[in-house]
């Protein structure tokens, strides 16, 4: 363990997520923990609110049987009780496991048999027959709790969720020292873009830790912080930052249990923490160029001031302020143009903004920084509890930041990101095989990830090892990067290159679903001009066709000759979500898209389908 590590450490010796939960409880329990909208309110839990629950919960799972060494499995979206129930399993000493709430039935019964579920607590009537429909083959599931009462009553055999909060409350401090750090505080199940999902074990020191070694990147206290949680509990990001962070730092969370809500969100709650996968940003900065593109001084306007605010923020990313006249510029630009943006975004009063999970288009993040919002890209895993790399001031465009405190990085010699600190996982629950392909015997978690770092320690990710395209000619091409710069276009909304095994790459690309409607009706392409045209037949417009032909010509222009796409495919339909294309969190599914695709791609080898790339 190195010296830093062993700093981190000694900073959370024994240190548990009850006891940060008891000293919340203890020193804001006043303080707002959760608000959500229900109905045409807004409802909010305090902290005070948030214990009384947990206890009485707690005290009702143990009446079931739940206690040291069980699991209770939670589908549950972004709303109150998910921190209610979470908590609740753990001052029983238990552990709580989180399940995409996209899970077919099939998946629940996987998962809740793999990870021996005693206990289910299920959102509504719809998560609830799923589970009711593999109950039978779940013989560990002895009990089942319904939170919303379905419309036709709660079934015979299923717990009410009101019910069990009226039980006497365990008393908090008791409970807050059943855990030890070396417990199982959860299991986040990969989610699953090829083979069964691995469960990986992260214990109370493992959270712990990573929170203490954030808290010193950072290097200022968030402690009380407003903060939007909208992206799946079953993500060791989401949980970390929102939840976790949450108890130890008594957040004030603002719920969005729907995604296509989280704009809306982030301009009621004004968040003063901000995390997202690349796609939320990419979504604000395709609303913004979209408002913008139908005024075209006020488009003028808005560029002359990010160019002052890129200028500004090149020099905060030499750790210094602005000044002189450039400090002057700044404050014209920012009280009547980009100020003014944010406001309109709910974006103002953000003192950290995050990005991970996946490849940020670097005119994405350098939009953001220009407009005054201190966006910083973090790389990490399941495996680490989350962050490996992070550098929230100095930021290095290209790179995710620098080891964050108490971590060991280095390159294996293929090139492969190794990772070894305390927030390194304690293996694949009941999978040794899979745990020792991942951890070596020195400690060293192999991330899958092939890396660069330079002279400054800055980390680049070239690709994951298992995707990296190689060429009939033996050319490693790294999709991702590929992939990033298409969708730093504007009419380009999602990407994926391929080209494993054959002569050259291609691409599908999918149009943005909020800029490409305004640029089609600038261009005079009407809904109606076309008859049967709606949104996705714009994908076949030939005018559309040859911007995208530009645009594509440019984002290859940062490329060698081998890794250019040569041809490409529009496609209309925007990829969403846990769909055959995209994983929950956004990522692709580069075997389903193969898959579904196939006589589309095979179409663009023959030159049959698609378009090739042309200057302007």
């Amino acid at each position: 363990m190195s010296i830093a590590n062993q700093e981190v450490a000694r900073a959370v010796e024994g240190r548990t997520i009850p006891l940060n939960f008891l000293e919340t409880v203890s020193a804001r329990p006043d303080s707002v923990a959760v608000r959500w909208h229900r109905d045409a309110s807004t409802d909010v839990l305090t902290y005070r609110d948030y214990a009384a629950q947990a206890t009485r919960l707690a005290a009702a799972l143990g009446e079931l049987g739940v206690g040291p060494g069980s699991r209770v499995v939670l589908l549950v979206r972004n709303r109150p009780e998910f921190h209610v129930a979470d908590v609740a399993t753990m001052l029983t000493g238990a552990t709580p496991i989180s399940i995409y709430n996209s899970s077919s039935p099939e998946q629940i019964r996987y998962l809740a048999r793999h990870c021996g579920a005693s206990v289910a607590i299920v959102e509504d009537a719809g998560f609830l027959e799923g589970v009711l429909k593999v109950r039978d083959d779940l013989p560990d599931l002895a009990h089942v709790v319904v939170i919303d009462d379905p419309p036709g009553g709660v079934p015979s055999g299923v717990l009410r969720w009101a019910a069990l909060l009226e039980a006497d409350p365990v008393d908090l401090e008791s409970a807050a020292h059943l855990v030890a750090p070396s417990d199982l505080a959860t299991v986040i199940y990969t989610s699953g873009t090829t083979g069964d999902p691995k469960g990986v074990m992260l214990d109370h020191a493992n959270v712990c830790w990573t929170e203490e070694s954030l808290r010193l990147a950072l290097g200022f206290s968030t402690e009380g912080y407003r903060v939007v949680s909208y992206l799946p509990m079953a993500h060791i990001a989401e949980r970390m930052v929102s939840h976790y962070s949450g108890i130890t730092l008594g957040y004030e969370i603002t719920a969005c249990p729907d995604l296509h809500l989280v704009l809306g969100a982030f301009q009621e709650a004004r968040p003063q923490l901000l995390f997202g996968v690349p796609r939320t940003y990419e979504r604000i900065h395709s609303g913004v160029r979209a408002v913008l593109a139908g005024d075209p001084d006020k488009e003028a306007a808005f560029d002359r001031a990010l160019a002052v605010g890129r200028d500004v923020a090149a020099t905060r990313a030499l750790g210094d302020e602005p000044s002189g006249a450039l400090a002057s510029r700044w404050e014209q630009v920012d009280a009547e143009t980009l100020r003014p943006v944010r406001e309109l975004l709910g974006l103002a009063d953000v003192q950290c903004a995050v990005t991970s999970a996946a490849p940020m288009p670097v005119e994405i993040l350098d939009f953001f920084r220009s407009l005054g919002v201190p966006l910083s890209e973090m790389y990490g895993l399941s495996e680490s509890s989350g962050p490996v790399t992070w550098e929230p001031h100095r930021v290095r465009t290209g790179t995710v930041g620098r080891a964050i405190p108490g971590l060991e990085l280095r390159l294996d010699d293929d090139g492969e990101v190794l990772v070894r600190g305390g927030n390194v996982f304690r293996g694949y629950l009941d999978d040794p095989v899979r745990t020792t392909e991942a951890l070596d015997p020195d400690g060293w978690l192999h991330s899958g990830d092939v890396g660069e770092i330079d002279g400054d320690g800055y980390l680049r990710i070239v690709d994951r090892k298992k995707e990296l395209i190689i060429t009939a000619s033996g050319k490693n091409i790294s999709p991702a990067n590929l992939e990033a710069a298409l969708k730093a276009q504007p009419l380009i909304g999602q990407a994926c290159a391929i080209g494993d095994g054959e002569a050259h790459i291609v691409a599908l690309v999918v149009l943005d679903a909020e800029v490409a409607p305004v640029w089609a009706s600038r261009h005079g392409i009407e809904p109606g001009s076309v008859p049967g045209r709606q949104g996705s037949a714009l994908a076949d417009d030939p005018r559309v066709v040859d911007e995208i032909a530009h645009e594509v010509h440019e984002a290859n222009e940062r490329f060698s000759h081998a890794e250019q796409i040569r041809r490409f495919l529009v496609l209309g339909d925007e990829w969403l979500p846990d769909s055959e294309e995209l994983t929950p969190t956004m990522k692709l599914k580069r075997r389903g898209i193969l898959a579904k695709f196939a006589d589309q791609i095979a179409a663009l080898y023959r030159g049959d389908v698609g378009a090739e790339p042309t200057p302007r």
